[in-house]
C-alpha cells in the first residue's frame, strides 16, 4: 500500500469517525479536522524552532509560553481521552482565540470551537492525524485537497465546491505569473486560488526534480519560484466571502498549501460597505480574477455598493459580479468567470447593458459553453466561462463548445476519462491566434475578388466545436453571446426511395403476410 493510499484510508475512516459520533455537517467535520491539523503543526514548528534556537544558542518567541507547554499537541496527545478534550476544549481553543491574533490565521480563529462530543472521538482523530505526513513535501496541501473533495458527495454543502478540472482549465487559459496579484471576489474554499498555487508549483519546477510516486501522481517542487515567495506567500492572494467557515476553511487551504499569509477577508463584495473598506482592492487592483459567484441570486438594491447601481440597474447577482469585477480589475487585467447561461442571452435592459460594457468598453476575449450537467447533481442549470481583459477592444471572440468534461453528465457523475473535451479546449486556446491569423489572410484573399468566402472555406468553420465570431455579429445580434446564435448546424441530406416504389414493397409485403396467414388456417383444419 503506497503512503498516498494509506492517508486517503486514515481520512476516510476518521470522516466515518465524525460521522457516527454525530458530525455529520461536512464543513463543520472539515473544521475540526483542520483545527487539529493546525494545533499539530503550530507544534511542530515550535519544536523546529527550539532546535535552531538550541543550535544558535539563541532565544526566540514562543507561541506556548512556560505555562502553556501542556497546551501543546506532543503533550495533551498522550492524555487520555477525557482529559485530553478538556484540555483542547477547555484551554486549547480559548488560548487560539485570543493568544494567536499575531498569527496568519489568527483573524479566523476568534470564533473557533471545538465541537467534538466526546474524548474517544477526539483521541482517534488526534491518533488519526498524528499518523499524517504533515512534514513531507506538499503533503499537506493533497490531504487538504481529499478533504475538500468530500463536499462533493456529501449532501448540498456540495455547492461550495465548483469542479476541480474546470477550475484548473480556467487557470491554465489565463495562465497567471507568479508576479501577478490573483483574487476571487466569491472564494468560498479557496479553490480557484489554490488551482493557480498549484499551477505555478507545475510551471516553475526543475523537471529533474519533478517526482512521481508509486501511484503515478506528480509531485512538483516549485524550485524556480524561490525569486517570488515573498510575493506569493504575503502579496498575490486575495479573497472575500460572507461566510465565515468558508473563509477558514480557505484560509487553512492556502496555508497547507505554503501560502502563509493570505488576504482572506469576511466581506459581501456586492455590499455597499465593500469600497469604504477595502478602497484600495475594491477598484483598479487586480491582475487576474477567476470566480463562480453565486448564480440566481438577488441583493436588495438598497445594500448593493454605489458604484455597481451607477453601472447598472439590477438585483441579479449574476450580472452584479461582472461588472464588479470588471471594476476590480487593472487596466489590461484578466479575468475568467463562470455564469449561467442567462448571462449570455438575457432580454433584460440589465443583461444587455452588461454585455455591452464587456463588449464595447473592454475586450471580451472568449465564450466557452459547458454542458448542462457540469454542477450536477447540485445544480442542472447550463454554464458557460466569460473569459475578459479589461479596457482594450473586442475583435473577434473565439466560441468553444464543451459537449463532455470527462464525467457523466447525470446525477452520478462517474468519470468518463475518454469523453473530455477540456484537455482539446486548451490546446486549441494556446494556438487560437495562428487559427485567426489564417482566417483574416483568406479573408483578405477573398476580399480581393468579387467572390465571397463559404463557411466551409475557413479554418474551424461555425459549424465546428471552436470558431471565431467577428464582434460586428455579435453587436448584429444585440450583443447575445450564446453559442448556439453563431454555430451553423450542418444537416445531412438524406435520400429515400420514390413513394411509388414504397407503394409497391408495401403491396408485396402485404400480399405474402395474407398468404401467410392462409398457410396457418390450412395447417389448423
Amino acid at each position: 500500500m503506497t503512503l498516498a493510499t494509506a492517508y486517503r484510508n486514515k481520512i476516510d475512516a476518521l470522516w466515518l469517525d465524525f460521522h457516527s459520533g454525530g458530525i455529520t455537517n461536512p464543513i463543520t467535520v472539515i473544521e475540526q479536522i483542520s483545527y487539529l491539523m493546525f494545533a499539530r503543526l503550530l507544534d511542530i514548528t515550535e519544536s523546529r524552532e527550539e532546535k535552531r534556537s538550541a543550535r544558535l544558542k539563541k532565544d526566540f518567541k514562543r507561541l506556548f509560553p512556560a505555562d502553556k507547554q501542556h497546551l501543546r499537541w506532543s503533550h495533551f496527545r498522550n492524555e487520555g481521552g477525557d482529559r485530553m478534550l478538556t484540555i483542547v476544549r477547555d484551554e486549547f481553543f480559548p488560548f487560539m482565540r485570543t493568544n494567536l491574533q499575531q498569527h496568519p490565521l489568527g483573524r479566523y480563529l476568534k470564533d473557533a470551537n471545538c465541537l467534538i462530543p466526546s474524548g474517544n472521538l477526539l483521541s482517534r482523530a488526534v491518533a488519526a492525524i498524528e499518523e499524517l505526513p504533515l512534514t513531507e513535501g506538499d503533503a499537506k496541501g493533497d490531504i487538504y485537497e481529499h478533504l475538500l473533495g468530500k463536499l462533493s458527495t456529501a449532501g448540498i454543502a456540495g455547492q461550495f465546491r465548483s469542479p476541480r478540472h474546470i477550475i484548473a482549465a480556467m487557470v491554465e487559459i489565463l495562465d497567471p505569473k507568479p508576479t501577478d496579484t490573483v483574487c476571487d471576489p466569491a472564494c468560498g474554499t479557496g479553490g480557484f486560488l489554490i488551482s493557480v498555487m498549484l499551477y505555478l508549483y507545475e510551471k516553475y519546477s526543475t523537471a529533474a526534480l519533478v517526482e512521481t510516486d508509486a501511484e503515478g501522481n506528480k509531485h512538483y517542487p516549485g524550485d524556480l519560484l524561490e525569486p517570488y515567495l515573498s510575493h506569493i506567500r504575503g502579496g498575490m492572494f486575495h479573497g472575500f466571502d460572507f461566510d465565515i467557515t468558508m473563509l477558514r476553511t480557505a484560509a487553512m487551504n492556502l496555508l497547507l498549501h505554503n501560502v502563509e499569509a493570505p488576504s482572506i477577508h469576511f466581506q459581501d463584495t456586492l455590499g455597499s460597505n465593500f469600497s469604504e473598506k477595502f478602497p484600495k482592492e475594491c477598484s483598479n487592483f487586480f491582475d487576474v480574477i477567476l470566480a463562480n459567484p453565486p448564480f440566481k441570486g438577488t441583493i436588495d438594491l438598497e445594500n448593493v455598493d454605489p458604484m455597481l447601481k451607477s453601472k447598472v440597474k439590477t438585483k441579479k447577482t449574476e450580472l452584479l459580479f461582472l461588472v464588479l469585477i470588471l471594476h476590480m480589475l487593472k487596466m489590461g487585467g484578466r479575468a475568467a468567470v463562470i455564469v449561467p447561461d442567462g448571462v449570455l442571452f438575457g432580454s433584460s435592459q440589465a443583461h444587455l447593458g452588461v454585455r455591452q460594457i464587456i463588449v464595447d468598453d473592454n475586450q471580451l476575449e472568449a465564450v466557452i459553453s459547458l454542458p448542462a450537467g457540469v454542477f450536477k447533481p447540485y445544480a442542472g442549470v447550463s454554464t458557460a466561462i466569460l473569459i475578459f481583459a479589461k479596457g482594450g477592444r473586442t475583435g473577434d471572440v473565439w466560441f468553444y463548445d464543451v459537449q463532455a468534461d470527462g464525467y457523466s453528465l447525470d446525477d452520478k457523475r462517474t468519470p468518463q476519462p475518454d469523453k473530455n473535451d477540456l484537455p482539446d479546449l486548451v490546446k486549441q486556446w494556446k494556438t487560437r491566434n495562428g487559427e485567426l491569423g489564417t482566417r483574416n489572410k483568406k479573408a483578405k484573399e477573398v476580399s480581393k475578388s468579387s467572390s465571397s468566402l463559404p463557411s466551409s472555406e475557413l479554418p474551424h468553420p461555425r459549424s465546428g466545436k471552436h470558431f471565431f465570431v467577428p464582434v460586428a455579429d455579435i453587436r448584429e445580434n444585440k450583443y447575445d453571446l450564446s453559442l448556439n446564435r453563431y454555430k451553423i448546424t450542418q444537416h445531412k441530406e438524406s435520400t429515400y426511395e420514390p413513394p411509388k416504389t414504397l407503394l409497391k414493397r408495401m403491396n408485396k409485403l402485404g400480399q405474402e403476410v395474407i398468404k401467410d396467414i392462409a398457410d396457418l388456417e390450412g395447417m389448423l383444419r
